[in-house]
């Protein structure tokens, strides 16, 4: 193991070994090299090491007297003060290592090297024959590189490249390239409250809707180093650093870097009206992201879980149950049943990220999209589970025009063929224009469609330039569901911002003015306001939001074509045919934070029990061919039902860079509907949770 750590250079005499220079990088300084042009530093500092040992170290007399002809493999540094200290020596004598600690004590201090201009830490690999060799006697030829014929040699042992080894030479310090990366900020309600205010700055030229985040686009306006130093605590020892400051692993080379990291949720919690003891999760997992160059970067996360929540949250995962019975777990997937009510939810999320030039984005992988600047989104939200997805984002002037394909699945067993899943698709496009300092609009279109005809993959939603309602109408009216959609936002000031989204799933000019409430008025609506630093508080946002749609918005009336995935809207969690307002504060103070929700709504469901089989609009996967009536229709009609829910939670961020945090939540719900049925039931919970869990989705327990 040790020899893979130590890296052989020359054969000769002593060679030091670095990475090799390049645009953002300086190797360190030796005194007497400060002349030398940049190109040439490492060679310099080479040579002057190579002297200094030569000169300065003593062979001991047990080694002279042994008559040893070996090496002494010194692994070294030099840090950011331009220090050289000694890291590991190996050799057969401990003799030979006091004598090496004694040469490196007396070499003089150097001029640390730098990255991107900033110091940083460099690491060398040497190795010191025995006897010694004077430096100034090996000739160094630039010569043309021999290639060995391997398929001559006789003894394929005798010939050893050092390809091989000078490959681990270049593994420096890592140095957080993740913050100027192309990486995804792990989308979270609660850490994107964090520079949200920056982002939105007046004058500023940034696009806020289209989540998640690139750091390279935030890192503008929001410094994350700085972030995270003003949070380090904690001792230097690895175990210290590991634990409250850095990634569990992290690797940087020339041209490449990744971090590996456990991901944890681990909670335990009881409701107040379940016939079970206590809800728990267990979910355990790895997060790994990197980059190869400066325009390719990936991540992958990879979660194995087991769960058993609050009574109305395990009720409406049996609810969405697929085709073969497995319950779904909401904003998760499909799962198994495990135990005593429980859930065994595998999940696995990644993608690649290329930038080919500074203005495009392409991202391919499987996850999740938001976009809007509220808590709920209208147009496209990441309350359903994961799914594959194609997104090219491109950034330019005033304007950022974003496209995402993604292919879903419906899992209800009428349309299920042969034990397989329905596979539908579905193209977004939303373009973000910058007005004013104050005034961003955005303008959103979405189809879907399935394999009718065995078509798959429609090729005419791949031009990202289209208005889709014209290739609806042109591949057929039932052949695909288009929805248009506007979103605005106004900066009041730098505190205050206002924002709204708009959203029509259906256009008849006719019915809209004949005043008598048609179904076909199927549109939705939101307004919101944030207030930043609040009342003078420093990082207390509070936020109030409204949200509205009308009944059969969101639904089709081919059973397949709705606005949803894995039986769960892919806009608003709660469907079609409600009310919603909501307040919300968030506060952090350092590595402490405190979040409260509450929500105040009216929703209206279906009876399905009795005579009355009617479709209300609620239920965007039923088919509008059921609907109640054709006009008189209003919001939250059917079984009206009231919905009060409040979160309260807070904790501790225990380490700010996997935003790895402890926490607590208490949530209060209230269900009242005008009749009880198995859709919606009369309850009232109270469910109380503390844990542990690296935050990197968002957690919805609001429906």
């Amino acid at each position: 193991m040790k020899n893979y750590i130590l890296v052989l250079c020359l054969c000769a005499f002593v060679s030091v070994v670095a990475q090799d220079v390049s645009n953002f990088e300086k190797s360190p300084i030796f005194p007497e090299c400060e002349s030398q042009p940049i190109d040439n530093l490492k060679a310099c500092f080479n040579s002057k090491v190579n002297t200094f040992i030569f000169k300065t170290f003593k062979v001991p007399e047990v080694v002279i007297n042994d008559a040893y002809n070996g090496q002494v493999k010194v692994l070294f540094e030099v840090d950011k003060e331009g220090d050289i200290t000694i890291i590991y020596i190996d050799t057969v004598y401990d003799e030979l290592k006091m004598e090496m600690n004694r040469v490196f004590d007396e070499l003089p201090r150097v001029t640390p090297g730098t990255y991107n201009g900033k110091p940083t830490f460099f690491q060398y690999a040497l190795n010191v024959n025995i006897p010694l060799i004077d430096p100034s006697k090996i000739q160094t030829k630039a010569a043309k590189k021999t290639i060995v014929d391997i398929s001559s040699e006789t003894d394929l042992n005798e010939v050893v490249s050092t390809e091989y080894d000078n490959v681990t030479d270049s593994i420096v310090t890592y140095e957080r390239l993740e913050y100027s990366s192309q990486l995804n900020i792990p989308f979270t309600h609660n850490y994107y409250a964090r520079f949200d205010q920056q982002m939105n700055g007046l004058g500023t030229n940034s696009h806020t809707a289209s989540k998640p985040y690139i750091y390279s686009d935030v890192s503008a306006y929001y410094d994350f180093e700085a972030e995270k130093d003003a949070l380090v605590k904690g001792s230097d020892t690895w175990w210290s650093r590991k634990l409250w400051n850095e990634h569990l692993v992290e690797v940087q080379g020339k041209d490449y870097w990744f971090t590996a990291d456990p991901i944890l949720d681990l909670q335990v919690g009881s409701d107040s009206e379940a016939d079970f003891s206590t809800t728990y999760n267990n979910t355990r997992g790895v997060f790994i992201q990197g980059g190869l160059g400066k325009k390719f970067n990936f991540s992958a996360s990879v979660y194995e879980s087991q769960g058993r929540f609050a009574q109305y949250f395990n009720d409406y995962a049996n609810s969405l149950q697929a085709e073969g019975g497995e319950p779904i777990v909401p904003g998760r997937g499909l799962s198994k049943t495990f135990k005593d009510g429980g859930f065994d939810y595998p999940v696995a999320e990644g993608y690649l990220s290329y930038t080919p030039v500074k203005f495009i984005n392409i991202q391919f992988g499987h996850g999740k999209n938001f976009i809007g600047d509220g808590y709920r989104s209208l147009l496209q939200s990441d309350v359903a589970s994961p799914h594959p997805f194609l997104k090219l984002s491109t950034n330019f002037w005033k304007i950022k025009y974003t496209n995402t394909w993604t292919w879903l699945r419906d899992v209800r067993g009428e349309v299920t063929e042969d034990g397989a899943f329905l596979t539908k698709y579905m193209a977004n496009h939303y373009l973000s224009w910058n007005v004013s300092k104050r005034l961003n609009i955005g303008l959103f279109e979405s189809v879907l469609w399935t394999n009718d005809n065995d078509r798959g993959f429609d090729v005419n939603y791949l031009n990202p330039v289209i208005f889709y309602r014209a290739i609806e109408f042109s591949t057929g009216q039932d052949a695909g569901n288009a929805i248009l959609g506007a979103s605005v936002k106004y900066k009041w000031n730098n505190k205050v911002n206002l924002y709204g989204q708009f959203i029509l799933d259906e256009f008849s000019l006719s019915d809209i003015t004949g005043g008598e409430k048609s179904w076909k008025n199927k549109f939705g609506y939101q307004l919101g306001v944030k207030y930043f630093d609040a009342f003078k508080v420093d990082n207390l946002l509070l936020q109030f939001e409204y949200n509205r749609v009308r009944p059969y918005t969101y639904s089709h009336n081919s059973i397949v074509l709705n606005y949803a995935h894995n039986n769960q809207p892919m806009a608003h969690l709660w469907g079609a045919n409600f009310s919603e307002a909501i307040l919300i504060g968030r506060y952090n103070y350092k590595r402490w934070f405190a979040d409260a929700k509450f929500i105040f709504g009216k929703r209206g469901f279906d009876f399905n029990e009795g005579t009355d089989f009617a479709n209300y609009g609620s239920n965007i996967y039923r088919s509008e061919v059921d609907r109640n009536a054709n006009t008189g229709i209003t919001v939250a009609q059917g079984n009206t039902t009231k919905v009060f829910q409040g979160d309260l939670a807070g904790g501790y961020i225990v380490n700010p860079v996997t935003n790895l945090r402890l926490f607590a939540n208490i949530t209060f719900r209230n269900y009242d509907p005008q009749a009880n049925t198995a859709a919606a039931l009369n309850t009232s919970t109270t469910w109380f949770t503390l844990g542990v869990r690296t935050d990197l989705f968002n957690w919805y327990n609001d429906f």
